[in-house]
C-alpha cells in the first residue's frame, strides 16, 4: 500500500468543495527552490525596520549600560606560604608539606593493643614475615625468632582471654599460625626500649652476621616508619571531649603572623572552610621563619577568557546550541532559591563572567591587593570585592564564598589554598561508635556499633557482646551451685534490667567548680550473670574511641561535652585511609571521622522491678 496519496483536485478538497473518504489522511506543503543560490536567504533581511525597533524597544533592549567586553587585565597580589603548624596537644613545627594536611592532622596511633591484649594480629604477622625474609638471607635464624617473639594461642578455657577466645573466627587465626610464626611489633618494641637492644640479642653469630642483622634492623624500623604516618606521643590534634580535631596553621605577613584556627575539624576533608582568621589569636610561630616563608609580590596580565559551561544558551543569533541544558524543562518552585539562581544566571548574566587564571602553589595565601580591566572602550577600571558600598564587612560573620570568617578577613582578605588530596581510598569501617540519647532511661549511651577484634577484622559490636557473654556464662556453668527448688517464688525482685554488652552508658556530673554546669562521664554497667562470684564484673568498652584513659597508668576519667550529643545523636567511626602524595608515594593513616546520628535510641533500662518467675528460678 501506497504512503502518500497524490491528489489532483487538492483545492477542491482543502477548500471543502469535495470530500474524500479516508481514515487517516494529512497534507505537507514543501517548498521548491528556484534557484542555486542561497546568499539571500541566509541574510535574514528586515522587511519593517521600523517594527523591529519597536519590539526591541518594547522589551527593554535599549536600557543597556555602558558595559565593554574586557580585553586586558592586571593583577597585584601578595602569595604567602604556610609556616608553622600546632595541634591542639603538642609543640608548634615547621609546616612541612611532604605529608597532605590532612594526614598530619587526622594521623592517630595505629591501636597494636587494648587492656593487656594484643590487637591488628594481620599487621603483627606482616611485619613478622618480613623480618624472618630479611633473615633468610643471612642464615638459618627462624626457629629463634619465632620462639623469641611468639605469637600467643588463648586458652578457650581462661577467663582472662575470653578477649579472643570467645570468638571462633579469631580463636582460628591464632590457632593458625601460633608457634609457626613471629610478632613483628614484639621485636619493633624489644628494639626502641633501649637503644643498647640488638636483634641478635640471644643468638651466637660472628661479628659480620652481627652487622648484617643490626643493618636489617635499621631498615626493618626505616621500612615501618614509612608504613604508617603516626604522630607523636605529645602531638595529636584529636579532641577526645569533643569527638573532633583542633589545631591552628600560621604564615608570615609583612606586618607579623597570620593565624588560622580550626576549631572543629570532622568532615574528613580540610578546605578553607575550616579555618577562622581571627585577630585576638595569640601567635603560634616557633622562632624565626624560613626564607621560603617570605611574602611574595606577584603582577600578572591576563587576557580574559568569558566563563561557559555544558548547556550555556549562545548570545549571539546564529550560534547553534548543543541541547545538553534544557532551561524549558527546569521545574522551580518559589521557595527554591538555588535552582532560580542557577536559572537567572545561565539565561541573563551567563556572558557578564570572566576567568582570569592565577597559578598558585599549594600551601598558600593569596591576597589580591588589586586588579585593573581595560575594556573595549579603553577604559580601565579597578575591581574592588563585591561588598557593600564602603568596601567593609558590615559584620564579622558574615558569610563570603571562598573567603575566610572571622574578624580578621575585613582587613586583608585572603583565598586558601591548602595542600590536601583530592581523592583519599578508606577501608571499611574499622571501629564505630553512635552517641545517643535516651529520654526514658535519662541516659546518654555510647553504643558500639563495630568493634576491632584481636585478628584485625571488625564484628558488630551486638554480636561480639553475645558471644563474650556466652562465654563467660560457660566458664560459670562449672562452679555454679545447684538452686534449692523450695526457694522459688512466684515474683522475683529484680534491682535492675540488664542493657546489651555493647552499650556503655554516660551519666552527668557537675564541672569543678560550678553546680550549675554539666559535663558527661563515662560509667560501666555491671555484666550480671546468675550464680557469679560477687561483685560482679564491670564492662568496659572494646573500642578505642570510648577507651580514652583506660589504657593509661594510673587509669583516668573520660568526660565528653554534653552538647556534643544533640538530640539527633551522632556517630564516629575510625578507619584506615590511604592516598598520594606529590611524589606518588602511597600515604597510609588510621583516623576518626564524625557524621550526625540518626535520632533517639531505647534501652530498655528499669529499675526496681517485680518479675513474675513462671515458677522457675532465674
Amino acid at each position: 500500500m501506497n504512503k502518500f496519496v497524490a491528489l489532483d483536485e487538492i483545492e477542491a478538497i482543502v477548500s471543502g468543495k469535495r470530500s474524500l473518504p479516508t481514515i487517516t489522511m494529512w497534507n505537507r506543503l514543501r517548498p521548491y527552490p528556484r534557484q542555486t543560490d542561497f546568499d539571500r536567504a541566509l541574510r535574514a533581511e528586515v522587511r519593517d525596520a521600523a517594527w523591529m525597533v519597536s519590539r526591541q524597544w518594547q522589551l527593554g533592549e535599549f536600557k543597556g549600560e555602558d558595559a565593554g567586553s574586557p580585553i586586558l587585565a592586571k593583577l597585584l597580589a601578595a602569595q604567602e606560604q604556610l609556616s608553622a603548624y600546632s595541634p591542639h596537644e603538642g609543640d608548634t613545627r615547621t609546616f612541612d608539606d611532604t605529608l597532605p594536611l590532612e594526614t598530619l592532622v587526622e594521623q592517630r596511633k595505629v591501636p597494636f593493643g587494648s587492656a593487656g591484649r594484643e590487637l591488628s594480629l594481620d599487621i603483627r604477622i606482616a611485619m613478622g614475615r618480613r623480618w624472618l625474609k630479611a633473615m633468610a638471607a643471612i642464615g638459618n635464624f627462624r626457629s629463634h625468632f619465632v620462639s623469641s617473639y611468639p605469637i600467643d594461642r588463648p586458652e578457650p578455657a581462661v577467663r582472662g582471654d575470653a578477649w579472643a577466645s570467645a570468638h571462633g573466627s579469631v580463636l582460628q587465626s591464632y590457632a593458625a599460625v601460633s608457634g609457626r610464626m613471629m610478632d613483628g611489633y614484639k621485636l619493633l618494641r624489644y628494639l626502641e626500649a633501649d637503644p643498647s637492644h640488638r636483634a641478635h640479642d640471644g643468638l651466637t653469630t660472628d661479628a659480620a652476621e652481627q652487622a648484617s642483622i643490626d643493618s636489617a634492623a635499621d631498615k626493618y624500623r626505616a621500612w615501618y616508619a614509612g608504613l604508617f604516618a603516626q604522630p607523636e606521643d605529645a602531638n595529636s590534634a584529636w579532641v577526645p571531649n569533643r569527638m573532633e580535631y583542633q589545631f591552628a596553621v600560621a604564615s608570615q605577613k609583612l606586618d607579623g603572623e597570620r593565624v588560622l584556627n580550626a576549631e572543629e575539624y570532622y568532615h574528613g576533608h580540610l578546605d578553607w572552610y575550616n579555618f577562622r582568621a581571627d585577630s585576638d589569636v595569640p601567635s603560634i610561630g616557633s622562632g624565626a621563619a624560613p626564607a621560603s616563608a617570605v611574602p611574595e609580590t606577584i603582577v600578572r596580565s591576563f587576557l580574559p577568557t568569558a566563563v561557559s559551561f555544558e548547556g550555556m544558551p549562545h548570545t549571539r543569533w546564529w550560534a547553534f546550541e548543543d541541547g545538553k541544558t534544557s532551561f524549558g524543562d527546569i521545574d522551580a518552585d518559589t521557595t527554591e532559591l538555588a535552582k532560580l539562581l542557577v536559572i537567572e544566571f545561565g539565561l541573563v548574566f551567563a556572558n557578564d563572567w570572566f576567568l582570569l587564571p592565577m597559578p598558585t602553589s599549594a600551601g598558600a595565601l593569596l591576597s589580591v591587593r588589586g586588579l585593573a580591566v581595560t575594556n573595549t572602550f579603553g577604559e580601565r577600571l579597578l575591581v574592588s570585592p563585591s561588598r557593600d558600598d564602603n568596601g567593609t564587612v558590615t559584620q564579622t560573620d558574615d558569610f563570603g564564598l571562598f573567603e575566610l570568617t572571622g574578624a580578621a578577613r575585613s582587613d586583608d582578605p585572603v583565598l586558601l589554598m591548602l595542600p590536601t588530596s583530592q581523592h583519599v581510598l578508606e577501608q571499611r569501617t574499622h571501629e564505630e561508635i553512635a552517641l545517643v540519647r535516651d529520654e526514658m532511661a535519662n541516659m546518654i549511651w555510647g553504643i558500639e556499633e563495630w568493634v576491632p577484634m584481636a585478628d584485625g577484622t571488625s564484628r558488630k559490636g551486638r554480636e561480639a557482646g553475645l558471644e563474650t557473654r556466652a562465654m563467660m556464662e560457660r566458664l560459670l556453668r562449672g562452679t555454679a551451685g545447684t538452686p534449692d527448688p523450695d526457694a522459688v517464688a512466684d515474683l522475683r525482685y529484680k534491682v535492675m534490667t540488664s542493657v546489651p554488652e555493647h552499650w556503655i552508658p554516660f551519666i552527668g556530673v557537675n564541672l569543678a567548680d560550678s553546680d550549675r554546669e554539666i559535663i558527661l562521664q563515662r560509667a560501666s554497667m555491671p555484666r550480671i550473670i546468675p550464680d557469679a562470684p560477687s561483685p560482679p564484673e564491670r564492662v568496659k568498652p572494646r573500642t578505642n574511641l570510648l577507651r580514652q584513659g583506660l589504657d593509661q597508668s594510673p587509669k583516668k576519667a573520660y568526660y565528653l561535652n554534653e552538647e556534643e550529643v544533640p538530640r539527633a545523636g551522632v556517630k564516629v567511626s575510625s578507619q584506615f585511609r590511604r592516598t598520594r602524595w606529590y611524589d606518588g608515594k602511597p600515604v597510609v593513616w588510621f583516623g576518626h571521622r564524625k557524621v550526625t546520628g540518626r535520632g533517639e535510641a531505647a534501652s530498655g533500662l528499669n529499675f526496681d522491678r517485680l518479675v513474675p518467675t513462671g515458677g522457675k528460678r532465674s
